[in-house]
């Protein structure tokens, strides 16, 4: 089966209690379930990780290299601010789809801006937990040429 990382950094191990009316009641380990179960429907093998540090999330992209086949990516805060995240993505050369929870152009300015976007193939916000779904969907029809 073909390899997807789904990489989520800061806080996001904290979904389901963290600010629920912003990320809702889901948590973490539901989303990395749902997202296995989907995965191995439509033929993807995911892996998923967690940190809260930006260097380990640099690592984990590194370590997808010649693994992985695809990169879904939910950087948390580090989206608005992290230059080594977008370059790790651009140095991997692994097509990638940055994932948001929340809708982060309804919200502060400050999360208007996402490093990530520059590098991914797309970006999917706002529609919670199914955002990761779309993001497997929308990787799985990259990987087969569609």
């Amino acid at each position: 089966m073909t390899g997807i990382l789904i990489l989520n950094g800061p806080n996001l191990n904290l979904l389901g209690t963290r600010q629920p009316e912003v990320y809702g009641t889901t948590t973490l380990a539901m989303v990395e379930e749902a997202c296995r179960a989907h995965g191995e429907a439509i033929g993807l093998s995911v892996s998923c990780l967690q940190t809260n540090h930006e260097g380990g999330m640099v690592d984990a992209i590194h370590a997808a290299r010649g693994v992985q086949a695809g990169l879904i990516i939910n950087a948390g805060a580090y989206t608005h601010t992290s230059i080594a995240l977008m370059d790790a993505v651009a140095s991997v050369e692994l097509p990638a789809v940055e994932v948001h929870l929340s809708n982060i152009h309804a919200r502060e300015p400050f999360r208007h801006v996402s490093y990530l976007a520059r590098v991914a193939l797309g970006q999917i916000c706002g529609f919670g937990p199914q955002g990761y779904i779309m993001a497997l969907d929308a990787l799985k029809g990259h990987l087969e040429g569609a």
